[in-house]
């Protein structure tokens, strides 16, 4: 038992370490190639945070067969980008962190619904309806990624109309990314080198949850939520509490809901790793509750995002952290006691 937490524990560290250079270098390669401007910059953020969750997902279906392992985690990290909101608010001072950040946020609050609404209606809909699948890869994964792609579209045409993120971001850009002290093949080397260390560790972290699973009893939805969520949104919240410091509030922010976002995408990279079967079709039903926890987060996030609350309330916590925090407890016990059940 003691050797499967230390593994954890190591895990856990490999992956908070390489997480916050693969986003650090990501954003290199973007700042040094001019791609696209800052939008390119905060989804590449976003996907390299959440290299992780894209590892784990491999190695739980590929060499564990657990593809519970992987929807538990994917679901499970979404609930702790939400409840690191909470976190960022409080190290944030001053006024509540979701009324000081633009309109953008909420679009893309909002948008991260669909592909969730997507993943949770395929789970339960695989008990009920024939399956539906191309290549042994399931309708709903891909329209899963459809949504995914269409929902960064619009966000970046709408970022192109209003302008207002944009400009606002760009100036945050200039204090967090400054890439003058090695050049563009130094930045592609060590991105790679840091997201084959990921890789690794996501594959590693697969294992560690599937003998967790088998000792603790619990089965692997819960394990994959709980345990592997946490480790695997470690570079997130990491990233998004360096920008909050240097005060740029719109990426902490940005790369959460973004985060949010992608995840989702995963289940259609696992679904292709899956030979066995589309993954809809042996995921727990279980899963449909953790996403229920993840939709009344995000509701309060956007609920947020339009009241734009004024003032904080206790210990520096705005009300709409409390909820978040409140709901993510009440969200793990039930979890626990589905788990043993």
């Amino acid at each position: 038992m003691v050797i499967v937490w230390l593994k954890f524990i190591v895990c856990t560290v490999l992956i908070l370490f390489a997480g916050k250079r693969v986003a650090k270098y990501g954003d290199a390669i973007t700042e040094k190639t001019g791609l696209s401007g800052l939008w390119i910059g905060v989804i590449l953020v976003s996907v390299a945070t959440s290299l992780p969750e894209l590892f784990t997902g491999i190695g739980s279906t590929v060499f564990i067969n657990a593809p519970d392992l992987t929807a538990g985690n994917l679901f499970g990290a979404n609930t702790y980008n939400l409840v690191n909101i909470a976190v960022l608010d409080i190290i944030h001072k001053g006024s509540p962190l979701l009324s000081s950040v633009s309109a953008g946020q909420l679009l893309t609050a909002g948008l991260s619904l669909i592909p969730l609404t997507i993943a949770a209606s395929g789970i339960f809909l695989s008990q009920h309806l024939p399956q539906m699948t191309f290549a042994n890869i399931s309708l709903y994964s891909a329209l899963i990624l459809i949504s995914y792609l269409a929902c960064t579209w619009k966000i970046f045409k709408f970022e192109q109309k209003q302008q207002q993120i944009l400009k606002v971001l760009q100036k945050e850009e200039n204090i967090l990314f400054k890439y003058k002290g090695f050049s563009l093949k130094t930045a592609y080397i060590r991105y790679a080198f840091f997201a084959l260390i990921i890789a690794g560790a996501g594959i590693w972290l697969a294992y560690i949850g599937d003998d967790l699973s088998r000792l603790l009893g619990l089965n692997q939805n819960f394990i994959g939520s709980l345990f592997l969520g946490f480790a695997t949104t470690l570079p997130e919240i990491t990233v998004s509490i360096a920008a909050i410091r240097l005060g740029a509030k719109e990426l902490a922010v940005a790369n959460m809901l973004g985060s949010n976002l992608f995840n989702m995408a995963i289940i259609f990279i696992n679904d292709v790793f899956y030979r066995k079967a589309p993954i809809f079709e042996v995921l727990s039903q279980q899963h449909i509750f953790t996403a229920f926890i993840v939709v009344l987060m995000t509701a309060t996030v956007i609920a947020s995002l339009i009241l734009k609350p004024k003032k904080k309330s206790i210990f520096g916590l705005s009300a709409y952290s409390i909820i978040l925090i409140a709901v993510f407890i009440a969200g793990a016990y039930i979890n626990f006691i589905l788990g043993n059940k």
